[in-house]
């Protein structure tokens, strides 16, 4: 396929490599990332976008990609597929999905979870919301991504999927952080801890997978001075989108709500800006109850 792809950042540039890699003609633009190995650098956005069969977007928020869609989507030929993977509000999926339906074309949103190093290796998970048809379309591209995709439903169902798992991350990664800080002041060894909830009611994927306490479990970000996976301000902007969701469809999520609190004091007050999600677990060994 001929592919535009817009936002070339530490997400996008090795996507875009993958697809060129495996024989697509891919043309991507961003305002200040170089273009990886294989991929053509358009003079801007309508440059990537004309001609191509699919134009992928990955943004860092809603108001920007209003922004980008406006501008491709009249450089977008008839019957493209415009297919967001940026992680943003669900109003701005459907929104951009609306005007790429006026316009003569189709849209997915399909934000992506596996942090950069599943960019790199080809092995995201892909949440998308969408016709069958531009599904259809794009799956070949998802197939070299990733290792799934999901087809959720119509438009925003990606982005609806996206928000609530990681509301489901940000919650059960800060209670793991928390019982490694109770279990070290109870005196309970974190490897005999790990042993036992790994394999028991406790297990989760933020223990069993991505284990904030260093040298337990699997190699993580704890094991690399919580330089992050997946970082703290990430993880921070995703929980501000679960409870903006939640206040427009009047649902009550009182633990994605304070999960969204301590994130928010730990990039925000502390030290939090630039480290792992799962660096609440020194932040929690410092701290007494009061």
């Amino acid at each position: 396929m001929k592919i535009g792809f817009i936002g070339l950042g530490n997400m996008g540039a090795p996507m875009a490599a993958n697809l060129a890699r495996a024989g697509h003609a891919v043309t991507g633009f961003d305002l200040v990332t170089p273009c990886p190995d294989g991929v053509s650098r358009a003079e801007d956005v309508q440059g990537a976008a004309r001609d191509a069969d699919v134009v992928v977007t990955m943004l860092p928020n809603g108001a920007i990609l209003r922004d980008v869609a406006a501008q491709l989507i009249p450089a977008m030929k008839v019957g493209a597929v415009l297919c967001d993977c940026s992680t943003v509000d669900v109003d701005s999926a459907r929104a951009v999905a609306d005007m790429a339906v006026t316009a003569g074309l189709d849209a997915l949103d399909a934000p992506v979870s596996g942090g950069v190093g599943g960019a790199a290796a080809g092995t995201l998970t892909f949440m998308v919301g969408g016709s069958d048809t531009a599904f259809a379309t794009v799956l070949p591209l998802f197939d070299v991504m990733g290792q799934k995709a999901v087809h959720c439903g119509g438009a925003g169902a990606g982005q609806a999927a996206k928000i609530c798992n990681n509301m489901i991350l940000g919650a059960t990664m800060a209670v793991t952080c928390e019982a490694f800080a109770l279990a070290d002041k109870l005196g309970l060894d974190r490897a005999r801890m790990f042993d036992v909830v790994s394999t028991s009611s406790g297990y989760s994927w933020s223990m069993n997978a991505y284990c904030p306490a260093p040298g337990i479990g699997p190699q993580s970000p704890a094991d690399n001075d919580y330089k992050p996976g997946f970082a703290a301000e990430l993880m921070l902007k995703d929980l501000r989108l679960s409870q903006q969701a939640a206040e427009a469809v009047d649902a009550d999520t009182p633990m994605g709500a304070r999960a969204t609190e301590l994130y928010a004091a730990f990039v925000d007050n502390e030290d939090g800006k630039g480290r792992d999600f799962s660096a609440l677990l020194p932040r929690f060994v410092a701290r007494s109850r009061s």
